[in-house]
């Protein structure tokens, strides 16, 4: 192996530079483009998420999101001192797992009634709220998991506005309030809980249900009721804004800094790229490492788009030959990441002596990417270490930019289009950082690597073949660490088993099983099994996020 990569550097050219929202804007208002930095609140209206361990608690700040609200998840032991640069205009207490009658139970922070800010508590949510102003919590009798009809009461609740009196609802909850707290009515009742909704007839509101799940068909339109006519908000979280303050805060954070971006081709990264592109010019160098473990060709298409579409410096780095001699022997997939994470750091510090000084790196890190690696407070658990999070190493010589840190995948897109990014490059499927090197189950070699590739272009070509690409989040093939026996010219064989995986989402928090048509899981099976060497049997995964995951490691 080289002591260092070969690289080649490649100048991006496009037909025409990248025109920011708020240009369009102003050349459609007749006053032409400007050079001015963009002028935008500085912080949007903001709802935060009080994370309690719901599963859905990603669920309910999409939802805030899809109202043009923007929103945080955190803790229950932030400090206003925390909260306060956000200037929130309500709080969302999520569900969880616990009783609020338990030693240790998380409890909503003081400042969130100290503040008086508009509160809407969800089911544990709410059951906290009430414990904590003086009603009673106790064990249901008859819990309530699953599909409920809520009635509304005989008093009219902003929540409500424009909902019927009685509507299908979500519930999954074990406890019940017994007695409200002081000051507090009941506006809602199902036949297992007569306090289903509550409210002080001021600021403070909660359910028992779960609003921000597909299973309350009304749902959104509670959360929106509750940001606009409780919280007052407007609605300014938009891709356009979101750009102009991006653009404001990457200038400030980088001023006359250099910054080398780490394109690994997918959305994320290109809008990332061209975003910061837009605040700081040539002092941004784009690096796209080929760590050999992506898809067939992909490479040459990721080179040969970035050309086509950007003017942004582009340094191309083949270390196939560096990733799999430092993942030789290696079976544990956190190892992995945390191997692929700090072997891309190790690249780009090489590449980066080589530019001269280099002060920052950013990355296309988004809002799944940082919970599903998060190692915070009680109440999370880390599901797996992404390359670009978790899988840092602790000593870097540079900064971190993330400008999508807090975004949804779905809200990436919205992003890339108002950039004007070509639809090829903003609705590709998902792809992950570590690439095929996590759906390879067991040690990472040459010779699997290749099988996998082989398998993977056979998948992607029949989903788009069937013109399914768009339908599903992700489509892809997985190496096992299972041989299995065949028959095959009437030989014996004993090959490797490759699973095939297909799965529809919004923002990838949850995810389902995709009921791709038979004919095309027999193309699929008979293809991979006669043209890829030393594979004679194809499996289809049928498991929902949760509670697997959509990768496999």
């Amino acid at each position: 192996m080289p002591d260092s990569p070969s690289s080649r550097r490649v100048t991006a050219s496009g037909d025409a530079e990248v025109s920011t929202y708020l240009e369009i804007a102003r050349e459609k208002a007749g006053e032409g483009p400007s050079d001015a930095p963009p002028t935008v609140p500085v912080q949007p209206e903001t709802v935060v998420v009080i994370d309690f361990g719901s599963q859905f608690s990603m669920l309910i700040a999409r939802r805030i999101r899809e109202c043009s609200v923007f929103c945080e998840v955190i803790s229950p032991d932030s400090t206003w001192a925390d909260v306060e640069k956000l200037k929130p205009r309500g709080v969302i207490l999520s569900g969880g797992p616990a009783s609020v009658y338990e030693h240790g139970a998380p409890l909503t922070p003081t400042w969130v009634f100290e503040k008086n800010l508009p509160v809407l508590g969800i089911c544990y949510g709410m059951q906290a709220l009430a414990h904590q102003l003086g009603g009673k919590v106790s064990p249901s009798d008859h819990r309530e998991y699953g599909h409920a009809v809520v009635q509304q009461g005989d008093i009219e609740s902003p929540l409500f506005t424009g909902l019927p009196t009685s509507f299908p609802v979500w519930m999954s909850h074990g406890d019940r309030i017994t007695q409200l707290p002081p000051g507090f009515t009941s506006v809602a009742y199902s036949d297992n809980s007569p306090y289903a909704a509550m409210t002080d007839g001021g600021s403070k509101y909660a359910i028992q249900f779960h609003p921000e799940v597909v299973h309350t068909p009304h749902g959104k339109q509670i959360i929106e009721n509750f940001l606009h006519k409780i919280c007052g908000c407007k609605g300014d979280w938009t891709p356009g804004n979101f750009i102009a303050d991006s653009i404001n805060r990457i200038r400030a954070e980088v001023g006359d800094g250099r910054i080398i971006c780490a394109l690994s081709g997918g959305v994320d990264s290109a809008v990332a790229a061209t975003m910061i592109h837009k605040a700081v010019g040539d002092q941004l160098t784009c690096i796209f490492v080929d760590n050999g473990f992506m898809r067939r060709e992909e490479p040459e298409r990721v080179v040969e788009v970035f050309q086509r579409n950007m003017e942004i410096p582009l340094v191309h780095v083949d270390a196939a030959e560096r990733f799999l001699t430092q993942l030789k022997g290696v079976i544990d997939p956190e190892q992995k990441r945390r191997i692929v994470g700090e072997t891309f750091i190790r690249v780009f510090e090489q590449e980066a002596d080589k530019i001269g000084k280099v002060d920052f790196i950013a990355q296309g890190t988004t809002y799944p990417d940082v919970i599903e690696s998060a190692t915070g407070h009680g109440t999370a658990v880390k599901i797996k270490t992404h390359h670009n999070v978790g899988g840092l190493p602790k000593e870097m010589t540079f900064a971190v930019v993330e400008p999508l840190r807090y975004l949804f995948k779905d809200e990436v897109r919205q992003v890339g289009s108002a950039l004007g990014l070509p639809d090829e490059m903003v609705f590709r499927q998902p792809f992950p950082g570590p690439g095929l090197s996590i759906r390879i189950i067991g040690e990472v070699t040459a010779e699997r690597v290749a099988v996998l590739q082989a398998a993977d272009w056979i998948v992607m070509s029949e989903i788009k073949n069937a013109k399914l690409y768009g339908d599903l989040w992700q489509s892809f093939a997985v190496l096992t660490d299972t041989r299995s026996v065949g028959v095959m010219g009437d030989f014996r064989t004993y090959g490797h088993v490759v699973a095939l995986r297909a799965v529809t989402a919004e923002d990838a928090m949850t995810a389902d099983w995709a009921r791709l048509p038979y004919e095309v899981l027999a193309r699929i099976s008979s293809r991979i099994v006669n043209e890829v060497p030393g594979v004679n049997r194809v499996v289809y995964d049928i498991t929902s996020k949760p509670p697997g995951t959509i990768e496999w490691e």
